[in-house]
């Protein structure tokens, strides 16, 4: 390992204790998207503290910030996120009882995913003054990525136009970098307005919004046959009336529209607004759209990729100790073996068969997944069209652990957890050192960058007018 890399390591290694702190602190937080006030003030705070200029509240959302440490060229950027999901409150413990019932917990591992970026930020800087490394280094504190998309305002607004390249890491279940794209998503609201009237004595006065809310989605159901196998089309039905006597003169359902291109995905959005139109016709009611959010596909960079796996193997895995191998194993026994045979089968990993009767993930495998889509989505992705990006997983729970459990907060606030971000905070520094001091790989990615994407140009998929929700849980 270079002399650079060791002393980020160094560093990394010196203030473990400190970085598990303010992990532990952003999990005990569990803030929701756009709330992240306490979450982002402590990473923020804890950059400026190590000589970074901090630009807070930036695409108008007061918990979005960038860290800035260096001059000139290249710039590489690090990615964080620390916002939790609602009803996931969980002590931590390896069965399920909540820590405050009801309230969100962090059941996407963002204490570590904020943490972890922090520390590969302070670290790279610290090796930088050392070592007299040229470039700059940003880190974006990045919230609300599981409700609204924060990232996609970031880029609207022009946060990644002077960035070389940005890596990221998520807490997972699994050790790995792949080539896999993501779907490209777009978030609507359908709100119908009627009339309301007593339902027994003049429901011929009346005009029912539930009705035309019921006829969309019928609509919509004939329309799953004629989309592209990859499509994905979810829903809600947010508000249906007040009671059955009484003709719902307003009705509200939640879409969640998915597919692998943004032009594929836009033609099913419009789709299914000219089947809300329709229902509405059908109904004699009225219809307002709203767009909520959308996020592109993932490109990814084969170049990153292999550099991050190449890391992640010279820095080695995780090492266990007693406490923590008798808590994944009590974790383990929650979690159904049929359905994680399901879940390491659907990754397509190679050899994912080694890994059925595994505790933990052991291994760091080859990138794999070039030409294949996910079928979940992120606002990564808006990011990995401005410059070449990649985000990696290193394991912060057992195999199987579902996303977004109560197992997963659990793991996340104790020494599987603990672990896992301090392995991805040495991989993020080390492939940051190596994208500034390695001129010929940053120029391979970029290459590689404008090669994959062509022809095809990024559209903000926000109107420029669009404005973060930043009132959305008062509602």
């Amino acid at each position: 390992m270079s002399a650079d890399k060791e002393s980020a390591f160094d560093w990394i290694e010196n203030n473990e204790k400190l970085l598990i702190e303010i992990s532990d602190k952003v999990w005990e937080f569990a803030e929701l998207g756009l709330t992240e006030f306490k979450s982002s003030s402590l990473l923020a705070d804890e950059l400026e503290k190590h000589g970074f200029k901090v630009e807070r509240g930036i695409a108008g959302m007061p918990t979005a910030f960038v860290a800035t440490w260096g001059e000139g060229k290249p710039v590489i950027g690090i990615m964080g996120e620390y916002d939790a999901l609602p009803g996931l409150s969980q002590k931590k413990l390896p069965r399920k009882e909540p820590l405050k019932p009801g309230k969100p917990g962090h059941g996407c591992g963002h204490n570590i995913h904020g943490t972890s970026g922090m520390a590969a930020a302070i670290a790279t800087k610290e090796a930088m003054e050392k070592h007299k490394i040229k470039g700059a280094i940003k880190f974006f504190g990045c919230p609300a990525e599981e409700n609204f998309s924060g990232k996609v305002f970031m880029v609207r607004d022009g946060y990644f136009g002077d960035v070389d390249a940005v890596i990221c890491h998520h807490p997972n279940s699994m050790n790995y970098a792949v080539l896999k794209s993501c779907l490209a998503v777009s978030s609507v609201k359908f709100h119908f307005y009627g009339k309301a009237s007593h339902a027994g004595s003049s429901p011929e006065h009346g005009r029912s919004a539930l009705d035309a809310v019921e006829l969309m989605n019928m609509g919509v159901n004939y329309l799953r046959e004629h989309v592209i196998q990859d499509a994905r089309i979810h829903y809600v039905i947010e508000k249906g009336g007040n009671q059955p006597n009484i003709v719902p003169s307003y009705a509200r359902s939640w879409y969640y529209v998915r597919a692998p291109e943004r032009d594929q995905l836009e033609f099913i959005c419009n789709w299914i607004i000219d089947i809300s139109r329709g229902a509405a016709i059908m109904t004699k009611t009225e219809v307002k759209v709203e767009f909520c959010e959308g996020v592109y596909n993932y490109i990814p960079n084969r170049t990153i990729t292999e550099l991050i796996v190449k890391n992640m193997r010279e820095i080695g895995l995780p090492k266990y100790s007693a406490e923590d191998w008798k808590f994944a194993e009590e974790i383990a026994k929650t979690i159904d073996p049929e359905m994680k045979v399901a879940q390491l089968k659907k990754s397509k990993r190679p050899g994912w068969e080694r890994l059925v009767d595994k505790l933990m993930d052991d291994e760091v495998p080859d990138p794999w997944g070039e030409g294949e889509t996910s079928h979940g989505s992120t606002d990564v992705a808006d990011v990995s069209w401005q410059t070449p990006t990649v985000e990696f997983g290193t394991a912060s729970g057992v195999l199987g652990t579902p996303g977004h459990s109560w197992q997963d907060v659990a793991q996340g606030g104790v020494g599987l957890g603990h672990k896992s971000l301090i392995f991805a905070a040495k991989v993020m520094a080390a492939t940051t050192i190596d994208l500034l001091t390695k001129k010929d790989v940053l120029n391979k990615a970029k290459k590689e960058h404008r090669r994959r994407i062509g022809n095809k140009k990024y559209k903000s998929p926000i109107p420029p007018d669009h404005k973060p929700p930043l009132d959305v849980w008062e509602k």
